[in-house]
């Protein structure tokens, strides 16, 4: 069917709901005990006390680092203020409370909120024949229907679609399928740049395959009756793999509901299917849908990726649900991936995942340092979060995580990739929120009015048109020829956490990229590709300022104190450039009582995004905005306990100036080769050529004669 437009209406700021984010019971306890041992990790499926989903107070990257070393259930929503963690019971609250942690309580019964989405599936799919969406689909597909309907676009769009199968099966021997869509699809090598789009690295995360398929649709459906689908489709592959961990996937789908989120509830499985080296034989047994490990067992394939693998934000310990793997790149799932990106000039990448309304960018661990790409990306990066609501953020300002795709991807390849965190709150939400309302953009999405994820990821194509973002070589040559454009080198990982926390050299791995081009019958050639100097080679982002800094200044505090519970509102303004330049902008709120008081703050852009927010059990609390954009923002202070008139808070904002960059001087390039069609190689040259240019290399068949 075909997409029914969008009106583009304000998008208003729910102060109700921020204040909202505020309002729940806080445990506080003494910082004792240790975290659990190995198989004290695993748990039951009733420690005493309903399965609930908590935001632990962990302001700083370290604090979040060491709540995910406690061998919980954390999740991937995390912001400035701290991390979520599913509690499985009394035994993982006294393992939060041991270990001197406190938290608020978010969703106080999961399992009730698992049945209650299942009930309104039931009722959406009952009352409509069809969705907006551009499948009409009313619920959620298993494995069985990606494949099945990724066969049937192949079949209805034999010009526009090429089946895809990667190069692995997965753990339990499980084909990993994909379609490629562009004009002329099945001539591979085009010269066309690639926009790789991916669900399911993690299997609960259902609504992240969901939006990759639709978007697959999308450009079918409107090819023929849109002039962008169709200009997307001319000078662009797209290639949609909507399941990546297949394994994991059909095992959290296939699950009988429990709802308890226990070891054993599969619909909850994250991981894939592997059974690690470091797996104790009492739980090496049984199959991947059931053992003596459950759910827990298996590598997080988001964490598996070589590019960095071994740092923090990933887990060493094999039960943990970010365990990162046995070695850099180890996982058949994880390898395909990263197989397809070095054999393809994928310049634009995105992996979706639940949840967090967050659109991320590397750098993925702050020690990285922002990217030489930096302004490029921050920008591509907030027009996608003003079509979807999200916030437009580095991977570190939540913490640091490594082994994780984009990351591995851009810095070794020099595509830009990005992670859409989709939705505010659930793993698999309705379907008519998670995945209606959040592709289409429609209310109560954030994107609601603005395009939805459909518009953010129409955006992200046409990004990969834009030849400013990418490395062009061209040239004219006879037909019949075939050229290739390959390197290959050694990276180092993160130095490697041990399971004892002791921090390891790191690990040495080899990649190779490697793609070809086959010319028209013209033997014209525009030949879409990465730069041929690796952004891990170029060094670091930083600029000199163009102004000073702002001079710091109070945020005003309305007369009157709200009661426990309720918030009140006050804002200030950022000037930018050529006025003053700001790195930073740093919010620092006080008051008296120490932390037998409690107030949070909440920082809003002026769309209403969350863009920094400091609600920890801290006083004083402090909320960063890393190049904050100009313009006014709003603060939402939630008088969270014991706030009064003798106990009122006091605000101030502070500005600090860009950092300059560093840059290796360093240039690498690409080895281009031509050969004849019966395999021999004609010529070679070193191609060297930077983002936003284009190298022309005249015949890279024919060898200059000697003079």
């Amino acid at each position: 069917m075909r997409l029914r437009p969008v009106t583009r209406t304000p998008l208003g700021l729910s102060l109700a709901a921020a204040a909202a984010l505020g309002i729940a019971a806080t445990q506080v306890a003494p910082a004792t005990g240790a975290p659990p041992g190995d198989p004290g990790a695993l748990r039951s499926g009733d420690q005493g006390g309903t399965v609930s989903l908590v935001h632990v107070n962990a302001p700083t990257p370290a604090l979040r680092t060491k709540v995910d070393r406690l061998g919980l259930d954390t999740t991937e929503h995390a912001d400035s203020s701290g991390v979520s963690v599913v509690l499985h019971g009394a035994a993982d609250a006294k393992v939060l409370r041991d270990a001197g942690f406190t938290w608020r309580t978010t969703i106080p019964d999961l399992g009730a909120r698992m049945r209650a989405n299942a009930a309104k599936d039931r009722a959406y799919a009952a009352a409509n024949a069809e969705s907006p969406l551009p499948s009409g689909r009313t619920s959620y597909r298993h494995l069985s229907d990606y494949d099945a309907e990724m066969t049937l676009l192949a079949q209805r769009f034999p010009n526009l679609v090429k089946p895809l199968t990667l190069k692995n099966k997965s753990v339990e021997g499980r084909e990993v399928r994909g379609i490629e869509i562009t004009t002329n699809a099945t001539r591979v090598d085009d010269g066309k740049p690639v926009f790789l789009v991916m669900g399911a690295h993690h299997a609960r995360e259902w609504p992240s395959s969901e939006h990759s398929m639709e978007f697959a649709y999308d450009l079918l459906e409107n090819f023929r009756t849109s002039d962008r689908a169709r200009a997307i489709l001319q000078n662009v592959r797209v290639i949609v793999v909507p399941v990546v961990n297949v394994d994991g996937f059909e095992i959290s789908r296939e699950a009988a509901p429990k709802g308890d989120f226990s070891q054993f509830d599969y619909e909850m499985k994250r991981k894939n299917c592997t059974v690690s080296v470091n797996t104790p034989p009492a739980y090496q047994g049984g199959t991947c849908v059931n053992n003596p490990a459950g759910r827990l067992r298996g590598t997080d394939l988001n964490r598996n990726y070589p590019g960095f693998w071994g740092g923090g934000g990933a887990s060493p310990t094999w039960s943990s649900d970010t365990y990162r793997g046995d070695g850099p790149g180890s996982e058949p799932e994880s390898d395909n991936i990263r197989a397809l990106i070095s054999g393809r000039q994928v310049t634009n990448l995105i992996t979706n995942h639940t949840f967090s309304n967050l659109v991320l960018r590397p750098p993925s661990i702050a020690a990285t340092g922002l990217s030489p790409d930096e302004p490029t990306y921050r920008a591509l990066g907030e027009a996608m979060t003003n079509a979807n609501g999200y916030s437009n953020w580095a991977s570190y300002q939540l913490y640091d995580t490594s082994g994780s795709v984009e990351d591995w991807s851009y810095w070794n390849t020099g595509g830009f990739g990005f992670t859409f965190e989709i939705g505010p709150d659930e793993f698999h939400p309705p379907f008519q929120t998670g995945v209606v309302a959040e592709y289409l953009g429609l209310s109560p999405a954030q994107g609601a009015g603005y395009g939805g994820n459909r518009e953010a990821y129409y955006l992200m194509a046409e990004a990969t048109i834009d030849k400013s973002k990418h490395s062009t070589i061209a040239g004219t040559t006879q037909k019949g020829r075939t050229l290739s454009v390959s390197k290959t080198f050694i990276s180092a990982t993160s130095p490697v956490i041990g399971t004892d926390g002791t921090v390891g050299p790191p690990r040495y791995y080899q990649d190779t990229l490697t793609s070809r081009l086959v010319p028209d019958k013209t033997g014209r050639f525009s030949w879409a590709v990465n730069p041929s100097t690796r952004p891990l080679v170029v060094g670091r982002y930083g600029r000199d300022p163009v102004g000073p800094a702002e001079p710091a200044k109070p945020v005003a505090n309305p007369a009157g104190v709200p009661a426990v519970g309720q918030s009140e509102t006050s804002s200030f303004s950022i000037t930018g450039a050529p006025t003053y330049d700001n790195g930073k902008a740093t919010l620092n709120f006080s008051w008296p009582g120490g932390t037998a008081v409690d107030w949070d703050f909440y920082v809003y852009d002026s769309r209403g995004r969350l863009a920094a927010q400091a609600a920890t059990a801290a006083n004083p609390e402090a909320a960063t905005l890393i190049d904050p954009v100009p313009g006014t923002y709003t603060v939402v202070a939630v008088n969270y306990d014991g706030g009064t008139t003798t106990t009122d808070w006091t605000g101030a904002v502070s500005f600090s100036s860009p950092t300059p960059g560093t840059y290796s001087g360093l240039k690498e390039s690409w080895t281009l080769t031509c050969s004849a069609a019966n395999g021999k190689v004609l010529k070679s040259q070193m191609v060297t050529v930077d983002r936003g240019q284009t190298a022309n290399v005249g015949d890279p068949c024919t060898k200059s004669r000697k003079r």
